[in-house]
């Protein structure tokens, strides 16, 4: 069983033809998958999608490309809204410097919100960084050293020395299908040096489809393709893998668990 920890059902390219996406899901092995927000303001359709389908649990928060929309979505909103039962995480919400949608210090303001969400809730944030590295790394053990709160790096494509620092201070690390690339022997690299306890698999669709998908609308059923890279990479069998990233998923999103 594999768990899709990050994806966006609601996007043109999924969410008209969901039916047959949840299908090829569970055809593949994927049991669960994450819808992620990208507007707090369109909690509403993530909350619909969740309730509807037993598979899919969702998310609460911001994306960088849209602070500037939401710019002042205090935190004791977005707790508050996180309590509905199938909201499993805060975010996704971080810095992305490559497409600067939003002005920088907005994004930063928003990102701080959204940790203070996390601690407050006690649900983990969902991290997106782009070309943001060092204001990332800054970030995180500031606010980590004001008060602990869990989170994942969500969809890494970044360098060595991010991971290191989400890693030391008690983060996850999520590969997307960017890890099947022919190009991405680094990241390969950074993903076998990740401790095992702290591995997700995600595929961040309808983006950044793996391989022998690349160039095509990705969807959940295809996180088996990048979990299989990723087995390659840190020298274990598929299944195993499998249950690996399955185990971490639901310690961090503890909430999912299915006791609960």
């Amino acid at each position: 069983m594999l768990v899709d920890s990050h994806c966006h059902l609601d996007a043109p390219g999924l969410a008209e033809r969901l039916p047959e996406v949840l299908a090829r899901a569970a055809a593949a092995g994927v049991a669960r998958m994450v819808t992620i927000s990208t507007r707090v303001r369109r909690v509403a359709t993530y909350r619909a999608l969740s309730e509807a389908n037993p598979a899919i649990l969702f998310t609460v928060g911001t994306h960088p490309h849209q602070a500037g929309e939401e710019p002042d979505v205090p935190a004791d909103e977005i707790v508050a809204l996180s309590r509905h039962p199938r909201c499993v995480a805060i975010g996704e919400a971080g810095l992305d410097y490559h497409y600067d949608h939003a002005p920088r210090d907005v994004q930063r303001r928003v990102f701080r919100t959204h940790i203070a969400a996390a601690r407050a809730s006690g649900l983990p944030l969902v991290i997106h960084a782009r070309e943001a590295d060092d204001d990332v790394a800054a970030i995180l053990a500031d606010e980590m050293a004001r008060g602990p709160f869990r989170a994942v790096l969500h969809c890494f494509s970044s360098g060595r020395r991010l991971a290191e620092a989400g890693v030391a201070l008690g983060l996850y690390v999520s590969f997307s299908g960017i890890l099947t690339f022919r190009r991405s022997d680094d990241l390969r690299a950074i993903a076998a040096g990740v401790p095992r306890e702290r591995l997700l698999v995600e595929t961040d669709a309808p983006f950044l489809a793996p391989e022998p998908h690349r160039g095509r609308p990705n969807e959940p059923a295809y996180v088996a393709h990048t979990a299989r890279v990723l087995a390659e990479t840190v020298g274990m069998a598929p299944d195993a893998l499998a249950r690996l990233t399955t185990d971490n998923f639901y310690r961090l999103f503890d909430k999912a668990a299915p006791h609960r």
